[in-house]
């Protein structure tokens, strides 16, 4: 008897072969089930693992993620006197999508109401790439 096997399967456990499959031939099973001799299984063994041990929550939070105090100009417009720079961005482009402020000719121009004028120097319009820089002065530094 003749038994077939994938080697892209897996490896076939000796425990399971009946004692009359001694000659093996290498074929590519066919897609049917009932190609699939009885009495045998397909074994998946584990040839290594790698466990990580992250250290969650001792990892210093700094750069663009740490809080940090804001003007009261930003403070209004975010709603919160210490914000990291990410967040502040969020919740300045959500306040420009609310409130509908994007140019409708070109989504990449904001058209500044006077909450973002206070923010942006006064602009009446801002690139969209503009809007990380210009709020860079808004953002205290703190002597450690």
């Amino acid at each position: 008897m003749a038994v077939t096997m994938s080697l892209s399967f897996g490896l076939l456990s000796s425990s399971v072969l009946p004692p009359e499959a001694h000659a093996l031939s290498f074929t590519r099973p066919s897609r049917s089930a009932s190609a699939s001799p009885s009495g045998l299984r397909m074994v998946r063994t584990v040839t290594s693992c790698t466990v990580s041990h992250s250290e969650q929550g001792t990892r210093k939070i700094r750069g663009i993620m740490k809080p940090r105090t804001v003007t009261p100009e930003m403070a209004a417009l975010v709603g919160a006197l210490e914000i990291s720079r990410t967040q502040a961005l969020k919740r300045i482009w959500a306040y420009i999508k609310d409130n509908n402020l994007q140019d409708p000719a070109d989504k990449r121009t904001i058209i500044c109401d006077e909450k973002l004028k206070k923010i942006f120097e006064g602009r009446d319009r801002v690139g969209m790439l503009d809007v990380a820089r210009l709020i860079s002065p808004h953002f205290l530094k703190t002597e450690v």
